[in-house]
């Protein structure tokens, strides 16, 4: 009973989300949208710095079941120190706003980041949420990969299981892993979009 009243107080979008408006996957294939954030530690990031790298956008809420199945099991964090050695640039952002289920302040953040031992690049905090309005993004996770020329490659899901069950990562097909290693190898990426599953972004007013 808890876990349903959980699901229900984070506004769950999950595999029953309605279909997103085209314009979320007429972005695949076209420029992201530059930006530029403050993390959790006070510096400051635009995209524009990192050209010529790969970058993932991370969407996070600390509440959320389907984000924390990815962090209690490690498989954000694994996932984060992959790809972060192997030269990609990887930003957890946070679009919740003040008042908001899923805010936290920076320091907060940084305590979270320290538990879980996670290991992004740094840590966006939007809570105004003009990141998040500028990708589109729905839900918590909501992955976006781009490439070293600046072009969205992968926007949507972190994977095919839209489940808050840890014992649901095993054998799933990691969508942003797939992305990364095809592109990298110079094939295509497929799928390029997938519905994103989660909690939704809790924009301000």
């Amino acid at each position: 009973m808890a876990t349903i009243f959980r699901l229900a107080g984070c506004a769950v979008f999950a595999a029953a989300l309605l279909a997103l408006p085209a314009a979320a996957q007429v972005r695949v294939g076209s420029p992201a949208p530059n930006f530029t954030g403050t993390d959790s530690r006070g510096q400051n990031h635009s995209l524009s710095e990192y050209h010529g790298k790969y970058v993932v956008l991370e969407w996070h809420n600390q509440g959320c079941p389907y984000t924390r199945k990815h962090y209690v099991s490690g498989n954000m964090q694994a996932l984060q120190k992959e790809w972060t050695a192997k030269g990609v640039a990887w930003f957890t952002v946070i679009s919740s706003a003040p008042g908001q289920q899923g805010y936290v302040t920076s320091s907060e953040e940084n305590e979270y980041l320290a538990k879980m031992h996670a290991d992004p690049t740094a840590v966006l905090m939007d809570p105004e949420g003009k990141i998040g309005r500028l990708f589109d993004a729905r839900t918590t996770p909501q992955m976006i990969v781009i490439d070293p020329a600046g072009n969205v490659i992968y926007d949507g899901a972190i994977d095919n299981r839209p489940t808050p069950d840890v014992d649901d990562i095993k054998g799933a097909d990691n969508y942003v892993t797939d992305a990364l290693t095809a592109a990298m190898a110079g094939k295509p990426v497929n799928p390029s979009y997938t519905r994103p599953y989660g909690c939704s972004v809790k924009y301000p007013d």
